[in-house]
């Protein structure tokens, strides 16, 4: 019986997630965080932390409930541990005691010691079981990874920092002639322009601002809140770049990588994923900021040609057809581990 409230558990927990990851790159400097209300094994209340100021997660799926008719006690199933100290927004223990729920489930314990394990204590006090799902269900561990950049902006006033480079199978992320747009495929950038909508702030140096007049924008949903940020020693950027004239999204110019790293910090962002080139991805990682490298290996062999001559597959020495079209690899490495 246990394991069966577990599976249940864990159902509602993933439509949590799932709306969690709506919030992903609007929340700074507040987490994304996903809840449901359940009433007798029915959904009848969902909600997301949008923005900081705004409802949390909690609120707004108590909000939904409310709307609707029901005599029986909710569970409310939430990504993150809930707050128990009002700040911007009043506190969700106070909510959740004031909406009648019964039960509360969370995946993940508040990464800030002020809040955690405080939650259960209060709400333990007016009869509210309050409890955390198994730290080794698969579902626990996505949502830990969504509040990663949370927890490391809470331990240490930095944002988190994924470093993603485009490379081909010898090893390449530009020809002789610096030419590096075509390297990935379409596909790997369908997957860039998404990380681009869950991300705070995107970061290149000055030399892909020179070459390729990037827009740095989410090629699908759009991120209103997205910052752009461009590191450039000497300043010297044309003018009339997309990052400066596009009239969109904020753009932040650096003179050293560290500096950016920091006043982003400062600003609240959570998460920057840094899209440079060589230069600027050897100056973080000798910086120490780096927390995940994410290679995507295409299927091309650029040697010393023109990408614009590659063919989109490769033979190996066995001769055997390794790839084509736009098929690509992802790898990600966190802490030096593959994932």
């Amino acid at each position: 019986m246990r394991r069966n409230c577990y599976m249940q558990d864990c159902d509602f927990m993933e439509r949590a997630l799932e709306l969690a990851r709506r919030g992903e790159g609007h929340t700074r400097p507040n987490p994304p965080v996903g809840a449901v209300a359940v009433e007798d094994g029915r959904v009848v209340g969902e909600g997301w932390h949008r923005k900081a100021g705004g409802d949390h997660a909690e609120v707004a799926a108590l909000k939904d409930a409310a709307s609707r008719p029901g005599r029986s006690p909710l569970t409310l199933y939430v990504t993150l541990e809930p707050c128990s100290r009002p700040g911007r927004v009043g506190a969700c223990t106070d909510a959740i005691i004031a909406a009648g729920v019964s039960r509360v489930v969370y995946a993940c314990r508040d990464p800030n010691p002020v809040n955690r394990g405080r939650a259960k204590r209060v709400l333990a006090k007016h009869g509210i079981s309050c409890e955390r799902l198994d730290a080794s269900l698969p579902v626990v561990g996505r949502c830990e990874e969504i509040i990663r950049p949370f927890a490391k902006h809470v331990a240490t006033g930095l944002p988190y920092v994924t470093v993603k480079v485009a490379m081909s199978l010898d090893g390449r992320i530009c020809d002789r002639h610096g030419d590096a747009r075509w390297i990935s495929s379409a596909g790997s950038r369908r997957f860039a322009g998404t990380m681009r909508e869950r991300v705070d702030a995107i970061m290149v140096g000055a030399e892909t601002v020179r070459r390729d007049d990037p827009s740095l924008l989410s090629h699908g949903r759009r991120n209103d809140d997205l910052v752009r940020v461009v590191v450039s020693r000497s300043g010297r950027l044309p003018k009339r770049a997309n990052v400066f004239t596009d009239g969109k999204n904020e753009t932040l110019v650096f003179d050293d990588a560290r500096k950016a790293v920091a006043e982003l910090g400062r600003r609240g962002a959570l998460h920057v994923l840094c899209e440079g080139g060589l230069g600027l991805a050897t100056s973080i990682a000798e910086a120490g900021l780096v927390d995940e490298w994410l290679a995507v290996v295409a299927p091309v062999v650029v040697g010393s040609r023109r990408i614009g001559d590659v063919v989109r597959g490769c033979v190996v020495a066995d001769g055997s057809f390794v790839g084509f079209g736009d098929g690509f690899l992802k790898v990600r490495l966190q802490n030096g581990l593959e994932s």
